[in-house]
């Protein structure tokens, strides 16, 4: 990688590297080089657009420039929201800033008042919100378990606190507090 350049090749490549393409920030989740007998190396990736969350496959040719995206990352404390604004505090500075639904996307959903995300921004411009991969919700509206039911046994809906709705085990009922992680939208176990 050049030293005080913005710019990183293929060889340059690892999993959380963003870049620049297309006028959007991907970030790789995940690569690989592949060398065929025949023909030039390649890289094979999964990217994901740091805006809309979307992953993509693309292939570079090995060698490949591109233009690398610092990406800033701050933890920050969720405080409200106001209509489709998402409000955070820094917990050293005590500043504060919003950012629109939009940009955080569907994981909004396990967003509870107090707890901590990362805000992702680029050269001072929010880009979006990361949301911890596991959160403990407790559950506020489920059917009732039904008696001789068994984790083996099929699944309903259950509405968390934050309002997201997540497939459960029969056996979980309202007032439970369950792990849930937030990339998959699967309910992991009942938290202790």
């Amino acid at each position: 990688m050049e030293v005080f350049g913005h710019f990183m090749d293929t060889s340059d490549f690892r999993n959380g590297l963003s870049m620049k393409l297309d006028n959007d920030i991907f970030t790789i989740v995940e690569f690989q080089h592949v060398k065929p007998g025949k023909g030039g190396a390649f890289v094979r990736t999964k990217l994901r657009n740091v805006r809309t969350g979307a992953t993509v496959d693309k292939t570079f040719r090995a060698g490949e420039k591109m233009e690398h995206a610092r990406l800033d990352r701050k933890p920050m404390q969720f405080l409200y929201s106001l209509e489709d604004e998402y409000f955070f505090m820094d917990k050293d500075t005590f500043d504060q800033v919003s950012v629109p639904k939009a940009l955080i996307g569907s994981p909004v959903k396990y967003l509870k008042d107090g707890m901590e995300a990362s805000v992702v921004d680029h050269d001072g411009t929010i880009m979006t919100v990361e949301v911890p991969f596991f959160v403990e919700l407790e559950v506020t509206e489920t059917d009732p378990g039904v008696r001789g039911d068994t984790a083996s046994g099929g699944s309903k809906p259950a509405t968390l606190e934050t309002g997201a709705v997540v497939q459960v085990p029969f056996f979980v009922n309202v007032g439970d507090k369950l792990k849930v992680d937030t990339r998959t939208d699967s309910y992991l176990e009942r938290a202790k």
